[in-house]
């Protein structure tokens, strides 16, 4: 009964205790980091696309090998897992530190003939100590590792949605270098039907050797660059194996098609995007684990109350013991109150003051950067696309002339050099269009991290 009487006593005075201060919030936060921030209403580089940011935008490219090779990315990239497990011990640490609320106790027992100290005493003695959390200062110290728990979980899903962009980008200028390959190849190929025709000239006595030696100099040369078009392909798969888990042999099949480029996306409200991406969110719970170790810092300077609670039976076949009722009870409670330590526990308030000043700080920086990263993935995307429409009639035009100059030389109005000319603006317009068409599938999932959607469907 006097157990219970004591617990219930305990109890009434953690209750009657401190109560925690709840952390700033997003607002706040805001508020106090980037308070020269004048955030607008809508989007300022283009006109933005009306609606709320959606998930699942990996399947808008419709492309199945793209998709399988983002899921095994998922699921095999060492970086992953390692991610996984830190999430996993933040986790387990915020557990570690809530089990500081509850009372600990401990058994120890012996026995023997001469109980192994010649004193052949034989027993049990039970334990129990609990602290009473008068000052909050151990709830301050859950409280901070359970935010420090969540940063870790948020941080991890801005890494995995970093992998999965970085998997489709990456596919992109894989495809990429093989177009440019191929076209590089009929390039080569059509520069070797101009060496036959000028050797032919030269036979029939209509043309000369010069233009034979310049058509096989622009042979050489685009031989050369598609060399290193190959080199660069084989390292964008290699790149692309590495992410995926794989040896990098430069052997994963990549399609020879870019996928046709998905409709314009919402883009949402920039004042709704520092609760939506992970890594802000990940900052956000920083400066709330911040804040509670600095109330955990300042409970630690006052004084700590612990109640104990003991029991034991002992027994001696060799002593006569002065008492002789077992068992025997007892109850109590320690009080530690730190008087000096050289300014230590004040000091340390001060640090975890200014280890949340930064934290502070580096949510403005995170927020900063993901309000540029938006602007310049919206501007990109849209510069991209009236790109991709110059170059394709730049690209019309270079062709219709080129097929003129190629009929000019065939009945000697024209030399073999001004074909080669027509014949590299040709390659170099189809080159760039190749170039812009991968660059707006590129900015197009920049677009998508920056926004903070997910590359797949999250669960309601």
């Amino acid at each position: 009964m006097r157990l219970c009487r004591l617990a219930a006593a305990a109890a009434a005075l953690v209750a009657a205790g401190c109560a925690l201060k709840s952390p700033p919030d997003t607002g706040a936060i805001k508020a106090e980091s980037m308070a020269k921030v004048d955030v607008p209403v809508t989007w300022k580089a283009v006109p933005p696309v009306a609606g709320i940011v959606t998930d699942n935008w990996l399947a808008t490219f419709q492309d199945d090998p793209l998709t399988a090779a983002v899921v095994e990315a998922i699921a095999s990239n060492p970086d992953m897992a390692v991610g996984a497990a830190r999430v996993e011990q933040a986790q387990l640490y915020a557990k570690l530190a809530g089990a500081k609320l509850y009372p600990s106790v401990d058994v120890f027992a012996k026995g023997g003939a001469k109980g192994g100290d010649a004193s052949a005493l034989q027993g049990a003695w039970l334990q129990m100590s609990w602290e009473l959390d008068l000052w909050g200062r151990v709830r301050y110290g859950r409280a901070a590792a359970a935010a420090d728990a969540m940063s870790a979980a948020a941080d991890y899903e801005y890494a995995r949605q970093s992998l999965a962009a970085l998997v489709a980008k990456s596919w992109f200028l894989a495809t990429e270098a093989t177009l440019q390959a191929e076209l590089a190849r009929k390039t080569i190929a059509d520069q070797e039907a101009l060496v036959r025709l000028a050797e032919s000239r030269v036979q029939i006595g209509v043309g000369n050797n010069e233009d034979v030696y310049v058509a096989r100099a622009s042979v050489a040369g685009y031989e050369d660059a598609l060399r290193q078009i190959e080199l660069a392909r084989e390292n964008a798969i290699r790149a692309l194996e590495l992410v995926m888990g794989h040896y990098p042999a430069a052997l994963a099949k990549i399609e020879n098609t870019l996928p046709a480029q998905p409709a314009p996306v919402p883009s949402g409200l920039p004042s709704e995007l520092l609760e939506r991406r992970p890594d802000v969110v990940a900052a956000e719970r920083r400066v709330a684990a911040a804040f509670n170790r600095v109330g955990e810092a300042k409970a630690a300077r006052l004084p700590a109350i612990a109640l104990t609670a003991g029991a034991s039976g002992i027994s001696s076949d060799l002593v006569v013991l002065k008492e002789h009722s077992n068992p025997v009870w007892s109850l109590g409670a320690n009080l530690l109150a730190p008087i000096y330590h050289g300014g230590a526990l004040k000091t340390n308030v001060e640090i975890k003051s200014a280890a949340q000043k930064e934290a502070i700080a580096a949510y403005a920086s995170i927020g900063l950067r993901a309000f540029g990263e938006v602007e310049s993935a919206l501007a990109a995307e849209f510069a991209a696309r009236d790109r991709e429409q110059i170059l394709a009639r730049g690209l019309a035009d270079n062709q219709r002339a080129f097929d003129i100059v190629q009929t000019q030389y065939r009945v000697g109005s024209t030399d073999m050099r001004y074909v080669t000319q027509r014949q590299l603006a040709v390659n170099a317009t189809q080159a760039a269009l190749i170039r812009m068409q991968a660059e707006q599938r590129v900015q197009r999932v920049n677009l998508h991290l920056a926004l903070g959607g997910s590359f797949e469907q999250r669960p309601h």
